[in-house]
């Protein structure tokens, strides 16, 4: 996986805020040194208010890199993504990136991608496929959520989708759905998957694959009040190559890790 080379704090504007769901809106950010180094993955802390509170900034994954904007997709949750949903085209932010590690996409261990996404966990998933399609790797994007409102697709294609209700897709979750696609995939070579979600789907992913021996990296979620290591706030207990537990600051040595660390 790369690391991200540079990290610059931005003082930008919100050019353009439109809908991607229930509670979901996607902002864009004229950042051309953040854009420039970014690689799929990696993501921003956000200063949310020009004032005090709330304190600490915000991580968004990097939903897209268009010239020097990038994107970030927004779910309104609590006070701080509430500001950021409800700004305004033109309102000024402090974003600090490109910050974590990114996914491995030019491994060479793998001929085509499984995207396998929970929720708002679509959100790196638009990025990532624009890097795997500029490389010329087969991908298919499998997306999970409750019901029908959770499914997060615009501007991916190449979609399968699943809700828990049978609302929309297969009906089941999405760890299901990729048992189903890779029992019916007519495809020999090598696949990866890449996902990003919910930590018991995350879980339930890490399994699934490492039963099967499918290479997996995922894409977790923590409190990242600084996102360089000095807070301390996004320390998680992973396994490591001896299976035994070691905790690591996700900013720093994540958000993506290999998904057989996440698996006890």
């Amino acid at each position: 996986m790369l690391k991200t080379s540079t990290i610059s704090d931005v003082r930008t504007r919100i050019s353009a805020i439109r809908p991607a769901g229930a509670d979901v809106s996607i902002l864009s950010m004229p950042c051309p040194e953040i854009a420039a180094t970014a690689r799929p993955g990696n993501f921003v802390n956000i200063k949310v208010s020009a004032g005090d509170q709330p304190l600490l900034r915000r991580p968004f994954c990097i939903h897209n890199v268009q010239g020097g904007t990038i994107d970030v997709m927004v779910k309104n949750v609590g006070r701080g993504t509430s500001l950021l949903c409800e700004a305004s085209c033109g309102e000024s932010l402090l974003v600090l990136g490109p910050l974590g590690n990114s996914f491995g996409v030019n491994t060479g261990d793998f001929d085509s991608a499984l995207l396998v996404s929970g929720g708002i966990g679509t959100a790196p998933m638009l990025f990532l496929e624009k890097t795997l399609a500029a490389a010329g790797i087969p991908f298919h994007h499998l997306v999970g959520g409750r019901s029908r409102s959770d499914l997060l697709t615009t501007g991916l294609s190449n979609v399968s989708t699943s809700t828990d209700d049978g609302s929309e897709g297969f009906h089941g979750n999405v760890v299901q759905l990729l048992e189903k696609h890779l029992a019916e995939r007519t495809n020999t070579g090598r696949v990866k998957v890449f996902a990003c979600g919910p930590n018991p789907m995350l879980k339930a992913l890490a399994l699934f694959c490492r039963d099967r021996a499918i290479p997996c990296e995922l894409s977790l979620e923590s409190i990242m009040g600084c996102g360089v290591g000095i807070c301390y706030g996004c320390m998680i207990e992973l396994s490591n190559a001896d299976g035994d537990k070691e905790s690591i600051l996700l900013c720093r040595e994540g958000p993506v890790i290999n998904g057989s660390r996440f698996t006890a």
